[in-house]
């Protein structure tokens, strides 16, 4: 015969009393305010770990297109993200009364990902007069051997195109800024390998100034990213500055990159695959 499970039913309520009494030992405003001290440190870490480092992409539809003044080469970058391009209207575009000289297209991500308007992009950039440019977006998730050989597998620049540009904006926390250092220049080694050419470093002036502050990165042309001023704050040397992407255009839907370029056309040319020999 089965034997009952006996239970104490005072021993029950003597819990369910504890629990209670803990519950109203303090009183409401204490909890109001434990309550806002944990909403107060989840809008801290998220900022920490999510916008700090990034503020300068998540400010960008919200503000307007600033336009400094001193320079005259103007360009654009482009992804898929602006879509179908009418590549008719962008030729004869202008930024500030000066033309559209020359568009950075996203062309790979990490060790396997193909933006998908890049051929088309890149194709229609030399077709339609620009100067154009072919640029990698780094991925923490793979090798930078691996990202070097993907992004050299599609991507086939010519003379009179810009030197290959690494797009690098964030660092995996668990890696040292010494061995992050080296697979950057792993990339970039790979590549200048292969076309002979410096390749261009984009990045945002802090990141630059906390892990590639080292003189071997100085030896590498800079396009730098730096939204909301009316000059670039970092003190070093730079070719390209992205100074907005709240940037409209005739033939581009939505918002786009404005860059601009820091010297004159024929500078600018210069500096392209095979500009030396000319």
């Amino acid at each position: 015969m089965p034997t009952r499970k006996k239970t104490y039913p005072h021993r029950s309520a003597k819990c369910r009393s504890s629990k209670k009494g803990a519950l109203h030992r303090y009183p409401k405003w204490a909890w109001w305010v434990g309550g806002l001290s944990i909403i107060g440190l989840y809008v801290c870490l998220f900022y920490y770990f999510f916008v700090g480092p990034y503020g300068f992409r998540w400010r960008a539809i919200y503000g307007d297109a600033k336009y400094p003044d001193g320079y005259e080469i103007r360009g654009i970058d482009v992804s898929h993200y602006q879509g179908d391009i009418d590549w008719e209207l962008l030729k004869t575009a202008m930024i500030e009364k000066c033309p559209v000289r020359f568009i950075m297209i996203k062309a790979t991500e990490g060790s396997s990902r193909l933006d998908t308007n890049f051929k088309e992009n890149f194709r229609n950039a030399r077709d339609y007069g620009f100067i154009r440019g072919a640029y990698h977006f780094w991925s923490n998730k793979s090798s930078a051997r691996a990202q070097a050989a993907f992004f050299l597998s599609k991507v086939h620049l010519l003379e009179g195109d810009l030197p290959p540009v690494l797009d690098v904006e964030y660092k995996p926390a668990q890696m040292s800024t010494e061995d992050f250092q080296q697979e950057i220049l792993a990339w970039l080694h790979v590549v200048e390998d292969k076309y002979h050419v410096k390749p261009i470093i984009y990045t945002y002036y802090k990141f630059k100034q906390k892990y590639l502050n080292t003189p071997v990165f100085d030896d590498y042309p800079y396009w730098i990213a730096h939204y909301y001023v009316d000059k670039v704050e970092y003190k070093g040397k730079w070719k390209f500055w992205q100074h907005t992407d709240a940037g409209k255009l005739p033939g581009i839907k939505g918002h786009v990159d404005f860059n601009l370029y820091n010297g004159s056309y024929y500078d600018l040319r210069k500096l392209c695959i095979g500009g030396e020999e000319e």
